[in-house]
Order: C-alpha cells, then structure tokens, then sequence
C-alpha cells in the first residue's frame, strides 16, 4: 500500500500495526468492509466540503472540494482492488487498465450528488481480471450510493466512438487519468487530441448547439420560468459547460480551453462568465445538500433556503428569496449574452455551419437605408460598434429595421449594443427620433415579443426605459405566476399582437373583433408594457405602476390626454378580471359599478383585450373557457349599458333551460355541460369538466354540494350559483382532479359516481363523507397564505359580500359553505377563484327570511368562524425549511384584488391576480 494506507499516527509503535486495508481482504466479506473503510473518509471529506461552502466558500472551488473529494475515494478503492484483492505483480501488456475521468468530473467539478463518470480504458479487449477489478470497484461505488455513469473500453473503441459519437467526445474532451496505468491513459489522451485538432470542429459545434437547444426545450425555452432548471434549463451550467466544450473542441490541449476562450470572449465578458460559472455552481451545490439528492431544479420549497443559505436578506418589502431569484434571472441574461457573444466570433473565425443556403454565399452584404446597418448573410448587423458612438439613436432604429425588414440579428450587432450601453443617457430617452423608434416596435411591429426580447437580453429595454429595468427578473413567490415579471409582460405584449393579427380567433372571437375597434393601439400596447412596473412598491402595484406609467409617457413625449388613458389602464388593468371572477356580474348594480369606474367604450374595448392578454400571460393552462365566459358577460352587459339599454338582474338559468325545466318539474337534476373529455362544445381544449347540478332551493344546498365534491376528490376550480325568483337554484361547478387534468377524463366512472352523489346531495341526502386526505406537497408547503375575511354590506343592495381568501387544500369549499349554512346564512350566488396556492371565494349571502344581513355581533362572528376555517391545518409533513411569507403585498397582489366599494371603511386594493 502507498502512504496513503490508513495508519493510526504513533510516534513509538509497538510491534506490528495492523493495515485496515488488508484486514479488509482477509474479511469474510471484503466488499463490505472496504466501503465500511470507505464511507468514513468519504463521508468526512464531503462534509468538510459543506461546511466550506456554509461558510461562504465560492461555487467553483466547493465542486473541485466534492471533486478532490472523489478523487481520493476512488484512488483508495483502486489501490485497495489491484494492489490487494486482485493483484498483478507481473502484469501483461492485456492486463494494463487505466481509470480516467471524463465529462464534468473529469474537468474537476462536482456537485454534492453528482454521478461520477469514469472510463475503464484497456489497451484491447477484456480479460477476466480486468473483468473482476471494474465488477468490484462498481458494486463497492454502488454500497457507497454513489451514482457511476461508467464505460470499459479498449483505446481503439473510444476513438472510433468519438469520431461518430459527439456525446462521446464531448465526455472524452475532459478526460483526466485518475488511476492505474499512467502510461496508457496518457498515450490515448494525446491520441485523441490529436484526431480533434485535426477533425473540422464545425460538425461538433454545431452538434452542441442542437443539443443546447433539445435541452432548453426539454427543460423549459423560456428562461425566466420561476421554477428554473440550474443545470439544464436556459441560462443554466449546461449552457456556460457548452461554451467550455466548444473551445476544448478548438483547442483540446489548452487547459479548460482557456487560449480559446480569452480569443473568443472581452475581458469582461470572461469576468462575468467566471462570476456568472461561480454563482450557478453556488446555487446548484446548496440546492442538492438541501435536498439531500442530485435536484437541479430550483422550485418553491428549496428556493427560501437556498436564498437563505446564500446570505440573502429580505430589504423592505422585498423578501430574501424574491431578491435571490431577481438576482439568479440576471445571472441566466448574462449567460445567454455570452452565448450570443461567443457565437458571433465562432461564425467570424467561419467555424460555425452556416444554417442556410444565403449564409453560404461569401460577402452577400446589403445595405438597408441606414448607415452602418447591413444585412449580412440573411441577418441584421453594423459595421462597428462607433456606428452607435456616432449616433446613439441607432440603437432603438436598429431593433426596428430588423423588424420592418423581419430579420433576425446578427450576433455581431447583439453583442455591440451589449457593449454600447453606456450611451443611453437621460438625453437620449427623450430623443424623438429614438422614442418614435421605441414606440414603432411596440404598437406597429411585426414581432413585437421576439424584438422586445432581444431588446430585454441585450439589457437596452432597461437602460432606455428605466421603469421597465426595476422589474427585469424580478419574481412574485406564489404558485400562480409562472415566469418572472419582464418575461410575463413581453408574451403579454406578443398575445394582443396575435389576437390583432387573427391568430387567436379561434380562442377569441369576441376579442378579435374589437381589438380592431381599438382607436388607440399604441396606448394599449404602451399600458401593456408598463402594467406591473409598479410591483414591489411601497404604494402598492396600482398606485406605483400609476405613478411610473406617468413618468415613462412623459419621456417618451405622449400628449397629456394620452397619457392619462394609459395610466388610467395601469391603476385599473386589474378591475375587470376583479368584478368578473369575484363579483355576480348578472346583478345590475355590479355591472352600473363597474361602467362607472370604466367611463365609456374606448377603455371598456381596450381594457378587456389588456385583461385577456395578461391572463393568458400568466403561465400555461391559467385562461380557460370558465374566465373566457365571465368576462365576456360582463363586457357584454356593461357595452349594452353605455349604448342605453336596460340591463335587468340577468338570469343565468337561461343558458341551461333543459335541466332548469326538470328542477321546475320536482326533479334533482345532476348533469354534465362539457369538458370530461377535455373538449368544450365549440372545441377549444378545456382545463376542466363543467358540471351542473338544478334543484329547488333550500338552507344548506350549497354546503351539501360541496361536501359531495370534496368526498369525490374534485378540485373545484370555479363556481357559480344563481336562485331564480321561483326557487329554483342552479349550482355550475369547474372541476379538476388531483392531476389538474378535468375531472372524470381520467376516469369516466368516477364522473358517474359524482353525479349520483350530487343528485343525492341535491335531493338532501348528502351523505357526507371526509373528504381524501391531501398528499403532502412540499411546494405549497413551502407558502404561509395570509387568511383574510371581509363582509361588505353596500356592495349590494338585497345581499351581503363575504369574501374570502386563504390557502387552498381539499375540502375548503365545503368547510366555508358550512359555516354559512350553520350562521343561517342564504348563499344566492358564489364566486369560486384559485389562484396558485390561494383560494379566492366571494359569497353574496341573505338572511334566511330573504333579507340583507344587519352588522353586529352575528356577522362578527361569522367573520371569526370562517377565519378559523381558513386558518386550519393543512396536510402535515416534513418541510425542508420555515415557511416564508410571499411579503406584505402577498395578501394584496397575490390573492386580494376588489372592486372599489361605496363603503367607507374598505381597504384599498394593492393589487391582483391576473398578471
């Protein structure tokens, strides 16, 4: 054994020492006692690497700490396995084997739960010794629970696999001889750099490229997902490890490629591809020690203490977390910049493939009317980055000409605008020339999202408006929002200019046809812009948003009259998804309330295509034909109002005469409308199964309702109900099962079950059972909803609000519908909305006898039962962390918007859910 043999230290032994390694041969079992001596030095060595990193160690130098770490491990086990178990004094030039690192761990890196990627190399095919050292070595890294991405091969297979594999090559592009025979493992190294010095690099590029873009899509293409992939997803170590791979591949013998990555990339931009490469692996380290496993995506559980692990701190109203995500979003813009950067000098060296027949022919440059601006190979470029020096302007008109001609930008002119920032002064804010441009993107372009974006990355859409910068990458902690709020404002802007161009007409007709009644197109897509700059203010979202919406139109020249319209619309984008999800739009006085608050037609046109936009925007799967239907009622009814018609209490049981006849007839009628196989009856896909239950009214209905619901396991994700002057009451669920997929599509039979349990509860036979037991979800565990009650008794004239709100879990429906039932309590409509992890439930309630409920002590007490209901426990289980509170604005802008009040004493709104 070599020195590094496991000896106890004694100045003065006596007699023979005993060698743990070779007690561990002569065992009865000496695979389990060598991982015994293993474990402890592994184990120890890995911890010394955490505390490093708890104490402030940087990202890289903790993954070369869990590198050094398997280095030594797996040097201890060779030893222990050809020196002692399976030794060979003499050995033959067939018995030569080498153990050589590859991929990530072979360029010295490691995350706390890694795999290890190891190649056995021997100089040809197997023999049986080689057979048995690799067979133990593996099953001892098994014991260890160690993950092993393992190959044996001879030198000559791993050179042909490399010639045809890329992901071979990239793995081979980073071998580092661990073990064994130096000699061999040297000779193929060299082999195999020379076959890639002499190889054309393009192919491989090119291969890595694809792959980046696989990956992405795989992992997410947006890279502002609030739940992001650290290793895989955009922005992420995948793609600074792609930049690490193409400039080994162009030059293999230069350490971690650095000749080739100090050519190809500013002494800036390699500070912040090492600052960026630092921080990610930082992250990806805390998160796997957090979660005790190779996790490498960074969702709401693990991200409060991760941000706190990182020595993040909430500031203001802003707390650590959203700060830390803020902060890791910037960090993935920086690494598509560099991406970009670095494939601008690959296509200037001609070492990228050309990706079209155009880009083929050399010097096919053309002029665009602009100078400096040429279109080079099919794409935008300058000639230099003093064209922007010269005439700062150029750097809006750029975007713009690459619009009006629709072509993609030259990476060359990305990384020179990059670069060119520090022009954009206060002066240049307010150059007409280059507002005009800003504002032509915006409302006129032709691919306003994919512009934007690029403007976004490049950092320009910051810098030239301010207000926009103070939301790049910010994040809201809650489940609803599905990107960060820069990214869910640009797909906004790209959703009204595909509802403009009839691209949506399918889904919506209605706001097809009035986006082009729209008289000011530019004020909508400037109130779009600008609608969520106010998020994270001290004031509130509305207020703040308000305020910076006024300063941004005043830069950019707007007359006094327009900006008022825009600003209008950023305090109020909130109101109408407000008034239709939480409010009985078919009562006269909501919609008299709401055309009070709207003023007249051109907002009523321009706010419901700004509300369908930012709904869609919120994340996958968020609008549905449910939203769709309330918020055309009440668009509808408020447009009848302004052109002067009546608008009586509208009657909801219109729509579904057939079931309602039946109520009327005596029967409980249980049905379902649409969706169980995913399908409304237009054809537009559905989020959930629509189902109806009419029957004559009676105390507890609604209650009995959703206690069958809860027993069945449906997620009810909308409600309404409506009582018809004759008693009749029609109860319309929107219901989802624990998937999230429409209830019964799954499982047609257990649609049949609810049905006749419904018809059971309808007829007053409930026959309620506990509702199933929530699994635990770390995610929502991860949130502590603020629970909020209100009563208000002038919203309507005939009945009382409740609205509630708190965290949503199975059962909570049911629970709130029997504490009214209990305080006597009539609900003659309910409005059912979630919203990520918080449940928003307004219900408009009267007196038994009929009449509006009185303030005093009876609604006191019903305020506090119901908080007792939303204060409950939910499911128990372990959690990683404390849970953290959203912020201050979360019971606001996460799950409290309402429409202004008459009453005094209501609470300003602060914000909401649609976006």
């Amino acid at each position: 054994m070599s020195a590094r043999s496991r000896r106890p230290d004694s100045v003065e032994a006596k007699g023979p020492v005993a060698d743990p390694w070779a007690e561990a041969a002569a065992a009865s079992n000496p695979r389990a006692a060598a991982t015994a001596l293993l474990r402890a030095s592994w184990e120890a060595a890995r911890a010394r690497a955490a505390a490093r990193l708890e104490g402030g160690l940087g990202g890289v130098e903790v993954a070369r700490l869990y590198a050094v770490a398997a280095d030594d491990m797996l040097r201890d086990l060779w030893r222990f396995t050809t020196e002692i178990l399976y030794p060979a004094h003499n050995p033959t030039e067939a018995e030569r084997l080498s153990l050589i690192a590859v991929g990530g761990y072979g360029r010295g890196v490691l995350a706390p739960f890694s795999d290890l990627d190891l190649l056995f190399l021997r100089p040809w095919k197997s023999i049986p010794r080689t057979e048995q050292v690799i067979e133990f070595m593996l099953y001892v890294l098994w014991d260890l629970g160690v993950k092993v991405g393992q190959a044996a091969r001879s030198v000559d297979e791993s050179l042909a696999l490399a010639k045809t594999d890329m992901t071979v090559r990239t793995a081979l592009l980073e071998a580092r001889p661990l073990a064994g025979d130096t000699q061999l493992a040297e000779d193929f190294i060299a082999r195999f750099r020379a076959f890639v010095v002499k190889a054309d690099p393009r192919p491989f590029i090119a291969a890595k490229l694809e792959e980046r873009d696989q990956r992405h899509q795989k992992a997410g293409a947006v890279r502002y997902r609030v739940e992001p992939n650290v290793k895989d997803g955009k922005g992420g170590l995948r793609d600074l490890n792609t930049l690490f791979w193409i400039a080994r591949s162009l030059a293999p013998d230069s350490p971690l490629g650095a000749r080739v990555m100090d050519g190809l990339l500013t002494p800036r931009e390699r500070r912040t591809f090492e600052e960026s490469f630092d921080f990610l692996w930082r992250t990806r380290a805390h998160l796997h020690l957090i979660a005790g496993r190779a996790e490498e995506k960074l969702t709401f559980d693990l991200q409060p203490e991760v941000a706190r692990r990182m020595g993040w701190r909430g500031r203001g109203d802003e707390p650590a977390v959203e700060r830390f995500m803020r902060r890791y979003f910037l960090v993935a813009r920086d690494v598509g910049a560099l991406t970009r950067a670095l494939s601008a000098k690959l296509e200037s060296r001609q070492q990228k493939p050309t990706l079209s027949l155009s880009r083929l022919i050399p010097g096919r440059k053309k002029k665009l009317g602009v100078d400096g601006f040429i279109e080079d190979g099919g794409r935008l470029s300058v000639t230099g980055p003093e064209v922007f020096a010269e005439a700062p302007e150029k750097l809006l008109l750029l975007f713009r000409v690459a619009d009006a001609h629709d072509l993609d930008l030259h990476p060359d002119a990305l990384s020179a605008v990059s670069r060119s920032l520090s022009l954009v002064t206060p002066s240049l804010r307010r150059d007409p020339e280059a507002t005009r441009a800003f504002l032509d993107i915006l409302a006129q372009g032709q691919r306003p999202y994919r512009v934007l974006s690029l403007m976004n990355e490049t950092g320009l859409l910051g810098r030239f408006l301010p207000e926009w910068g103070r939301i790049v990458g910010q994040t809201q902690f809650n489940m609803y929002h599905a990107y960060t709020v820069d990214e869910h404002t640009l797909q906004a802007i790209g959703i009204i200019n595909d509802i403009w161009r009839g691209k949506l007409e399918a889904e919506h007709p209605t706001s097809t046809e009035i986006v082009h009644r729209i008289d000011d197109f530019e004020a909508l897509m400037l109130a779009m812009l600008l609608h969520d700059v106010g998020k994270g203010g001290d004031r509130g979202q509305l207020e703040d948003g308000a305020i910076a919406a006024r300063r941004a139109c005043d830069r950019l020249g707007l007359d006094p009259r327009r900006t008022e319209f825009v600003v209008w619309l950023v305090r109020n984008h909130l109101a109408l998804s407000d008034y239709a999800q939480k409010r009985d739009v078919s009562d006269p006085a909501t919609v008299r309330a709401f055309a009070a608050l709207v003023g007249d037609p051109e907002r009523l046109r321009t706010l419901l295509i700004l509300t369908v936009a930012d709904i869609r925007a919120v994340g996958p799967g968020v609008w549905n034909g449910w939203k769709g239907q309330l918020i055309r009622e009440l668009y509808q009814r408020t447009e009848a109002l302004f052109r002067g018609e009546d608008i009586d209490h509208a009657d909801p049981l219109e729509d579904y005469p057939e079931i309602v006849a039946r109520a009327r007839a005596g029967e409980a009628v249980a049905a379902v409308l649409s969706g169980a196989d995913g399908f409304d009856g237009e054809g537009g896909e559905r989020a959930a199964t629509r189902v109806a239950v009419a029957v004559q009214d009676r105390p507890g209905l609604f209650a009995d309702l959703a206690g069958a619901l809860a027993a069945a396991g449906a997620d009810v994700v909308g409600a309404r109900v409506a009582t018809a002057g004759d008693g009749v009451a029609l109860d319309v669920f929107e219901l989802q099962d624990g998937a999230g997929d429409p209830y019964g599509r799954a499982e047609p039979r257990r649609l049949d079950r609810l049905l006749a349990a419904l018809t059971a509860a309808a007829r007053g036979d409930p026959g309620r059972a506990e509702p199933p037991r929530a699994t635990y979800n770390p995610r929502r565990a991860a949130f502590d909803v603020r629970p909020t009650v209100i009563i208000d008794l002038e919203e309507s004239p005939s009945a009382a609000v409740v609205e509630v709100s708190g965290a949503d879990r199975p059962g909570l429906l049911a629970d709130l519908a029997g504490v009214l039932s209990q305080r006597q309590l009539s609900i003659r409509s309910a409005h059912i909305a979630g919203f990520g992890e918080r449940a928003v439930d307004s219900f408009y309630v009267t007196a038994v006898e009929g009449g509006k409920p009185t303030a005093g002590a009876g609604l006191d007490q019903l305020r506090a039962d119901l908080e007792s209901v939303l204060d409950r426990a939910g499911p128990s289980g372990p959690r990683v962390s404390a849970p953290v509170r959203a912020s201050l604005r979360d019971v606001s802008e996460v799950g409290r918007v309402r429409p202004p009040s008459r009453g005094a004493n209501r609470p300003v709104s602060r914000g909401g859910e649609a976006g």
